[in-house]
């Protein structure tokens, strides 16, 4: 069964490497030899992390001539962003229904102690 567009997304992003290898092409165009050069990998290695990244629509590959430039795709981060950003409210929305609990406790509390003695 093949997998859904975001949990490509995700996997893809699951690992160290290929998410080094988007920062560096959010820099700007590099070819595989670019990339390799931070990396204590073989370019066979690289190769196979880009071609997840391609799989998941995060890269695309050109050909001019002989040089085969990495393109960034921004489409599926914002994809990302978005699923996450749903997330961010419901657990916002947590937080703030938490913090208004914890305000009642505390003015709870002070009105136990009573009035404070100067």
């Amino acid at each position: 069964m093949a997998a859904d567009p975001l949990s490509m997304t995700f996997a893809a992003l699951a690992d160290p490497t290929r998410r080094a290898i988007l920062a560096r092409l959010a820099e700007g165009e590099q070819n595989v030899t670019e990339l390799a050069q931070p990396f204590k990998m073989s370019l066979p290695a690289v190769t196979k992390h880009l071609k997840v990244l391609q799989r998941a629509g995060l890269i695309s590959r050109g050909k001019q001539a002989q040089w085969r430039p990495c393109k960034l795709e921004a489409a599926p981060l914002r994809d990302a962003a978005d699923w996450m950003e749903e997330y961010r409210e419901f657990w916002e929305a947590r937080l703030d229904r938490l913090e208004d609990y914890l305000h009642t406790l505390q003015a709870q509390e002070q009105e136990k102690r009573g009035p404070e003695r100067s």
